[in-house]
Parts: structure tokens; C-alpha cells; sequence
């Protein structure tokens, strides 16, 4: 038995669980499992808050939560010891004003200044909208500069403030500046009717809406005890692939238009629009928003949408390599990708970065085989990974990716069952007043957890959704070090972190 799993052993569950446990612990075991983390024997997969108690996501051979009330409004810091933790931390202060003690950086995250309130969803207190002044970090050393960009960028792309201090042309520090496209999901997911907050799931990252829905929809299944029939399962995998496709696809064209070569962005894009506009025809919906609830799907897949899917298969087989063969023959462009923007393999793996973030730095973590999920168990593929940690491995990652997301739509498509498209949950059984449900899905970035707990009016009492570019962001710091400024663009976009997902 793991540490993690003495730990649940020793406090008993607190509610009806259906996947994970959660447990309540004191605060010597709360910072027992931060150590356990900072020695690299578990992974943090988030850490969130209420009013009244903090909770934090672990993996170590099992998942579970730990839950510490907070009486005194603090809590002891778990970024102290594990760094990932820093900025989930911030943002439990910032909303609900429970203070990490010790925490090693007190400043605010997601709070801007503009809100009008402090600690919205705790102890609320007015505050002046006028906007507080952020203390960037400063660096020492040689003659140093400070080039400041963003929040507003060119062209269509969400906002974000990047600091950068350099040394002539290199890049000695960057800090971020994110949260200017904070919703208040958290407090909007209080107290709402399931059909809303469902929908509310979909819109917290516009890019992986497949991913967040079928997260939600699988942790509310697991706290109201119900299954989605076999037919839902397999066509919400179908939606996730086609998902995963599109994204990669336009990244890589992306990546290779920040490196001046607008060929490959333009074929990918070609690509990436064949990919949505089959989506609209099997679904309904270009990016197959609202299409998967808790208990199903809301759309099926008739012979004209698979008509489609193997229409785009047979396109894409035939383009792609081409592709590929253009981007790995075009000195110039390897030029800009080889040994750029290098992310070590020590910090991939404390911060347990997922997606092709981490793959590309030797990480092998997919939530779709471990600790996996129907339909994915009984479906072929390999998990792509490389040892460089520079944009080219992050392309290569996602190029390989492509080629698994064709080989298992041809598989979901030959293998579809038939049945039935929803189960009915208003008849579920929640065991008393309240009902909880955690899951872990791959999204095209990586790992998406959703935890929610189910009132016994059918409202979500609370949820909590975590992007993985929560613990992306903070790597792409660490990679762009040493670069040339003129590099952070391709860089940037090979991480590709999502500014929605993570600013709630």
C-alpha cells in the first residue's frame, strides 16, 4: 500500500464517492502528502477551495482527495514545499480568502483589483475597482531591459501579460500576468440546475469543449451511480478524436506560420477545417458543443456522418504525410524548432505536465490508459513520446497523435455499437443530502479534472474543473529562459496553454 492509500485507509471516506475517495485529514496529514510530493512519490493533479476547507487532488499507484477545514481561514502552504501548487494556491486565497501560511508568494493571481469584492465566494469584503498595481519579479546581472507585451496581442488570440526581462536578444526572465479572462465559473456552477451547469462545463475552454463536457458528465454519472449506455461512450470517443485532430492539426500549422513558413499553415488549416466541417455533419455543431450530458450524448451518428469521418480519414491519410515530409525537409524550419525553447525532463515530470507538453520531455501519463476509461480499454494505440523537450519534439508529439486519433476513429467506427442514446438519471439515488463524482479525461492538451458534488435538489452544490495548462503555464517560464526573444512566439505556441481554461 502506497502512502496515499495509508493515508485514505487511516480517515474514513466523507460522502457517497463514487470513483475516488475523498477524505478529511488534519493538518500534520495535509503536509505529510505535500512532502510526499516534493520528493517526486505522487503526483498533484489540483488543488481547489470552499468557503471553509481546501481540498487537494493526489495520485500515487490511486487517486484520491484530501479535504482540511480551515476554521482560522488558513491553511499550510503545500506551494512552500511543492512549487506546481503556487498559483492554484493564490487563486483559493483570491476567492475564497484562505490564506496558505507560509505561502512563499502572497501576491494575487486571478484578483486584478477589478471586481469590487474581495474573496468573492467566502468572507466577502468591498474593495475599490480602481485596479492594484502587480509587483513583477525582478532579475539581476548584466545590463538587463524589461519588454513588456501584452495583455492585448495581434490578431485573434486571448489576453495575456508577458514580462520579459533580457539581456540584449536573450531572454534572462519571463514572468506571466494571466487571468484577464476570468468568468467566475466556480460561482456560476453554485447552486445551478444540472442542465445549465452542463453547458457551462462546455464553454470553460472553446477548444476542447468535448473534453470538459464528457469530464463533467462522467463525474456527475459517478456521483448520481449511473451509467451512460455503451453507444454514448463509444460516440463520445468519436467526439474527443475528432477534437483532438483538429486541434493538432491547427497547432501545427500554427507553430510553423510563427516560424514564417505559412505553407504549412495553410494545408494544416485546410486540414483542420475538412476535420470541423465533418464534425458538423455528424454532430450538428463544428466543435460538438452540448453534445455530450450527463447520461449520453444528444446527437447520433447516422450513415451520412459516417460517410464523413471516412471521408476525412481517407483525406487526411493522403495529405498528411506530405506534410510531414515538407516540415521535416525544410531546413530553415528546423532551423527555428530544433533545440528551441527546451523543457528539461526533472520539471516535466514535478509539476506532472500531461499532453504533448510533457510527453515531449519523456512524460508517458495519458489519462486514456491510465487510469483509462471505456472505450479507450479496449481500443488500440500507442501513447507518442520524445526525450528533446524542444518544439520540434512538442510537433513531432502532436504529429504522432494525429496519426493514433486516425487509426482509432477507423477502430470506434468499425467496432460502433448499437442502443440507446441517454440513461435517465431523475429516478438516481443519491444516498442522503449530497453525492459526489471526481473524473479525469485527455483532452487534446492533457488531462481535464472535473470534481463536482451533487445537492439533493439535483443542483451542483460545488464543481471544480482544472485545465491542464494549470500546470503548464508555469514550464513555459522555465523553457523560454536562455531563448532569444525573438523565439517566445514559436515557443508560446508550441505549449499552445489555453488563457480560458485556465482563468476561470
Amino acid at each position: 500500500m502506497t502512502w496515499l492509500g495509508e493515508m485514505v485507509r487511516q480517515w474514513p471516506p466523507t460522502s457517497a464517492q463514487q470513483t475516488y475517495p475523498r477524505v478529511v485529514v488534519d493538518a500534520g496529514t495535509w503536509q505529510s502528502a505535500a512532502r510526499h510530493l516534493a520528493a517526486g512519490e505522487g503526483r498533484l493533479l489540483s488543488l481547489w477551495g470552499e468557503p471553509d476547507a481546501v481540498h487537494m487532488a493526489l495520485e500515487s499507484q490511486g487517486i484520491a482527495v484530501l479535504s482540511l477545514a480551515c476554521p482560522g481561514k488558513q491553511f499550510p502552504s503545500v506551494a512552500g514545499i511543492h512549487p506546481p501548487a503556487l498559483r492554484l494556491e493564490r487563486t483559493v486565497r483570491d476567492l475564497y480568502g484562505l490564506a496558505p501560511i507560509d505561502g512563499p508568494d502572497q501576491r494575487h493571481w486571478l484578483d486584478h483589483g477589478r471586481w469590487g469584492v474581495r474573496h468573492p465566494l467566502g468572507a466577502r469584503s468591498p474593495s475599490p475597482a480602481d485596479g492594484d498595481p502587480y509587483a513583477f519579479l525582478t532579475a539581476e546581472g548584466p545590463p538587463l531591459h524589461h519588454i513588456p507585451v501584452g495583455p492585448v496581442h495581434a490578431g485573434i488570440i486571448e489576453p495575456g501579460h508577458f514580462r520579459f526581462n533580457a539581456n540584449g536578444e536573450t531572454v534572462v526572465r519571463l514572468e506571466e500576468r494571466l487571468g484577464y479572462v476570468h468568468k467566475g465559473i466556480d460561482g456560476l456552477m453554485i447552486d445551478a440546475p444540472l442542465e445549465r451547469a452542463t453547458r457551462l462545463a462546455a464553454r470553460v475552454s472553446g477548444d476542447s469543449t468535448v473534453a470538459y463536457s464528457m469530464a463533467f458528465a462522467r463525474a456527475v454519472e459517478a456521483a448520481l451511480g449511473i451509467q451512460a449506455p455503451t453507444r454514448a461512450v463509444w460516440l463520445a470517443a468519436l467526439m474527443a478524436e475528432l477534437e483532438r485532430l483538429a486541434n493538432h492539426l491547427g497547432d501545427i500549422g500554427a507553430i510553423c506560420n510563427d516560424a514564417s513558413f505559412s505553407l504549412m499553415h495553410a494545408h494544416c488549416s485546410i486540414l483542420r477545417e475538412y476535420v470541423l466541417r465533418a464534425s458538423h455533419v455528424c454532430f450538428g455543431h463544428r466543435l460538438m458543443m452540448d453534445r455530450i450530458v450527463p447520461g449520453g450524448v444528444t446527437a447520433d451518428l447516422d450513415k451520412d456522418g459516417i460517410a464523413a469521418v471516412r471521408t476525412l480519414l481517407t483525406t487526411i491519410d493522403r495529405q498528411f504525410p506530405e506534410l510531414i515530409e515538407l516540415y521535416d525537409n525544410t531546413t530553415s524550419l528546423q532551423d527555428r524548432t530544433v533545440s528551441t525553447g527546451i523543457l528539461n525532463s526533472e520539471l516535466a515530470t514535478q509539476y506532472a505536465a500531461g499532453g504533448f507538453v510533457g510527453r515531449a520531455s519523456g512524460g508517458t501519463r495519458d489519462m486514456r490508459k491510465a487510469p483509462g476509461y471505456a472505450p479507450y480499454d479496449s481500443l488500440s494505440f500507442e501513447v507518442p513520446t520524445r526525450q528533446e523537450g524542444d518544439v520540434d519534439a512538442r510537433v513531432w508529439v502532436r504529429i504522432e497523435e494525429v496519426k493514433q486519433s486516425l487509426r482509432l476513429l477507423e477502430q470506434i467506427l468499425d467496432r460502433l455499437p448499437g442502443g440507446p442514446l441517454r440513461t435517465d438519471h431523475a429516478g438516481a439515488d443519491l444516498r442522503g443530502s449530497t453525492a459526489e463524482g471526481l473524473a479525469l479525461v485527455e483532452a487534446f492538451r492533457g488531462d481535464v479534472l472535473v470534481w463536482v458534488r451533487m445537492g439533493s435538489d439535483r443542483k451542483v452544490a460545488r464543481c471544480h474543473l482544472r485545465d491542464p495548462s494549470w500546470f503548464q503555464w508555469p514550464l513555459l517560464e522555465a523553457a523560454i529562459e536562455g531563448n532569444i526573444v525573438a523565439d517566445f512566439p514559436i515557443c508560446n505556441k508550441s505549449f499552445n496553454c489555453s488563457y480560458a481554461g485556465h482563468d476561470l
